[in-house]
């Protein structure tokens, strides 16, 4: 550093002080380039995100967003040729989706409410809804649909999981209320930045009575918590939100704040000093065997008969636990049906995977996000299977 005299013109008459450069420490990240290098190459061509983390620690151990650019442009001062090609280049290479992406979680956020009845005692596992395909609040002719016309029949909460049954999770959503809802799912992260040791995060949003009337000046209506239970409306998560929440419902409840920064080594030290993971909180367990209940349920996803990602199998010698999410990026009226080959494709929803495995003793955990992709079974839920069998491969963990 040098504190130099200049005159008014900027010009230096003279060098005042010197002082030379301090080398600082050298910083490991928790980063896998392998690992990194699949989940960049799972997505292919399309814009998304894709965080992969350690559920034992919340070490991140892929963050990908795409489309992405050339950092090394930047190291000794970027071109304005070069700066305005990536600013304009499509899909806004600069915009880091894993950190700042806020997307409807649509039903990855169906095992959170699911653990939230039963750990509020308002449902059991054995307790049953019958899907019709329409769920009508009382005195209203105005359906809410499940996915598949005609509905699933009745269904216990491990295969309301297994299937994503729209029904199951609206008259829970309204059993469990909107404010309770938000109070539970506000110990998993969700609504606000998880603690990654990375400047930027999106909040998110996490939506109550509260929140609506200090937003809008507006009540709160059935309606919405309706649709909040298969996580549509005002619900908005981060990529790294929903990998920090399935991180806590692998490892059974404790909530690490995701980091980067896995070890430093100081100037004539002769090893790195590991950084113990932060510990945000540790999520009560009532009853340990909802939480088996939940991960089942999220098991039969992929292994189940019936199960919505079941097309990812075979799988090389584990099990996998996932859900599911598809996020509507415009409204469909009341008669209107849902047609991706009439859609434009920068219309079309997005498509949401949350996995974990193995299932009986986690090691990883992964959330992705595939802009525009469509179904989250079809276009997520690979990018996804991808990334937890190379690092169960790398681990020797198969």
């Amino acid at each position: 550093m040098e504190k130099v005299e200049t005159n008014a013109g900027g010009r230096m008459i003279r060098s005042l002080a010197r002082s030379d450069p301090v080398h600082g420490d050298d910083l490991i990240l928790s980063l896998d380039v392998q690992l990194q290098r699949v989940a960049w190459d799972a997505l292919g061509d399309r814009a998304g995100a894709v965080v992969a983390m350690d559920p034992d620690d919340g070490s991140v151990l892929a963050l990908v967003s795409k489309p992405g650019y050339d950092p090394n442009l930047f190291v000794h001062g970027i071109s304005t040729a070069d700066y305005q090609s990536i600013l304009h280049a499509p899909g806004r290479a600069l915009f880091n989706r894993a950190l700042q992406g806020g997307y409807e979680p649509g039903s990855t956020i169906k095992p959170f409410i699911a653990l939230a009845g039963l750990e509020l005692g308002v449902i059991t596992p054995a307790k049953r809804v019958f899907s019709s395909g329409n769920f009508y609040l009382p005195g209203l002719d105005r359906p809410f649909r499940d996915w598949r016309k005609g509905g699933h029949g009745w269904v216990d909460l491990r295969a309301a999981l297994e299937q994503s049954v729209n029904t199951y999770f609206y008259q829970l959503a309204l059993n469990v209320g909107i404010d309770r809802m938000h109070d539970y799912l506000d110990q998993f992260g969700f609504g606000s930045v998880t603690g990654l040791d990375m400047p930027g995060e999106n909040a998110g949003i996490l939506p109550s009575r509260a929140w609506k009337r200090s937003r809008y000046n507006q009540p709160w209506y059935p309606g919405e918590t309706v649709i909040s239970g298969i996580g549509q409306g005002f619900n908005v998560v981060t990529p790294v939100q929903l990998a920090a929440a399935t991180a806590v419902l692998a490892n059974g409840g404790t909530r690490f704040a995701p980091r980067l920064l896995y070890a430093s080594k100081g100037t004539g030290q002769q090893q790195a000093v590991r950084i113990e993971a932060p510990t945000a909180m540790q999520v009560p367990v009532v009853r340990p065997e909802n939480w088996d209940a939940v991960r089942e349920g999220m098991r039969r996803v992929i292994h189940g008969a019936a199960g919505t990602a079941r097309a990812l199998l075979p799988l090389n010698g584990f099990e996998m636990a996932g859900k599911s999410g598809t996020a509507q990026v415009v409204g469909l009226a009341q008669d209107e049906t849902y047609d991706e080959t009439k859609v434009a494709e920068h219309l079309r929803h997005h498509a949401l995977f949350i996995g974990f495995a193995p299932v009986a003793h986690p090691r990883i955990v992964v959330a992705a996000v595939v802009e525009h992709g469509g179904g989250g079974s079809r276009q997520a839920a690979p990018v996804v299977k991808a990334v937890i069998e190379a690092w169960l491969a790398q681990e020797n963990l198969q």
